[in-house]
């Protein structure tokens, strides 16, 4: 009940502030994939782009950007005969719920990209005119461990690739946490030093401050933002197109400290690459409206939410100034 009380203070105390002009982190979830998901006692609803886009008014806000979860169908938790078959069905009924609403929503494709067929279906989604020439990578999900040096060249290869093709990056940089995977400085480090070199002439967006949701009390993902904080800070070139969403990271569950490294990370990195994102508004999920209802209570200057509020994201191929 507090809970649910502190979230109706902090959306009742946003409705006369702004809103983004981005959502840069929405998900949907085809009728095959909601199935998949879904469980006797807990079902999962299909969410459509009609329904982002309602969302969207509730919150005032102009676009948002759709990342495919086709690669739940890659994890290596999961089997499937016709697995290439089922990811390619995800991305291209992604990429058709945001050509109904091309004023307002935009398309990543997404892939695992540890499978051997990722770089095809990248290409095939970048000649796609229904993509926003965009992919998503969530390295948790597809259990990619960057201390592997099998996987890193794997990842490079796909890095490549994505910048040949001109196709931004959003990341869930996160490691796997029921797989109790390592996620630290070293993993930072090697995101900077074998990968990021590759992507040159694109953006690339880390998902949750490097962190995951909802809330970031999370020590391994706050070493991993001061590793890539500093490096931004201190201008490494390496880091010259890296960009952050806040997806569900702000909950009025964090404790005070939590919420005040957040701040403090943010103005390390720069307020001027800082964009929001909701996340999968499904479940107990705060919907866009909670969501930036709950980033206004961080400990930042309104100056600072405002220029918030007004980033957007320079993807290629005009991806949200359409």
């Amino acid at each position: 009940m507090r809970r649910l009380a502190g979230i109706a203070l902090f959306v009742l105390g946003s409705t006369a502030q702004g809103a983004p002009l981005v959502d840069h982190h929405q998900h949907v979830f085809s009728p095959a994939m909601a199935a998949l998901v879904s469980t006797p006692d807990k079902p999962f609803p299909v969410v459509s782009g009609a329904d982002v886009v309602a969302l969207l008014d509730e919150a005032g806000i102009q676009r948002a950007v759709l990342l495919s979860v086709g690669y739940l169908y890659s994890s290596p938790s999961r089997s499937f005969d016709d697995e290439v078959a089922r990811v390619r069905a995800e991305n291209d009924w992604t990429a058709e719920q945001a050509a109904a609403f091309p004023a307002r929503l935009v398309a990543f494709c997404g892939v695992n990209p540890l499978k051997d067929y990722a770089l095809e279906e990248i290409a095939r989604c970048a000649r796609d005119p229904r993509f926003g020439k965009g992919l998503k990578m969530h390295f948790g999900n597809s259990d990619v461990q960057l201390e592997n040096p099998a996987h890193v060249e794997r990842l490079r290869t796909v890095f490549r690739r994505a910048n040949e093709l001109r196709m931004s990056l959003a990341i869930h940089l996160r490691a796997s946490i029921s797989r109790k995977r390592a996620y630290g400085a070293t993993q930072a480090k090697t995101f900077i030093e074998e990968l990021l070199p590759l992507v040159p002439d694109v953006t690339v967006q880390i998902a949750h401050l490097a962190g995951t949701g909802p809330g970031f009390d999370d020590p391994a993902a706050h070493e991993v933002l001061a590793v890539l904080a500093e490096a931004v800070h201190r201008r490494d070139p390496r880091v010259r197109n890296l960009w952050f969403d806040v997806a569900s990271i702000a909950h009025p569950e964090n404790p005070p400290a939590v919420s005040e490294l957040i701040a403090r990370r943010i103005r390390e990195i720069g307020v001027e690459r800082i964009v929001y994102g909701t996340d999968s508004s499904v479940g107990g999920n705060f919907r866009p409206r909670e969501s930036w209802a709950a980033f206004r209570a961080l400990p930042l200057s309104e100056e600072e939410l405002e220029r918030i509020e007004r980033n957007v994201a320079p993807f290629g191929a005009g991806a949200l100034s359409r």
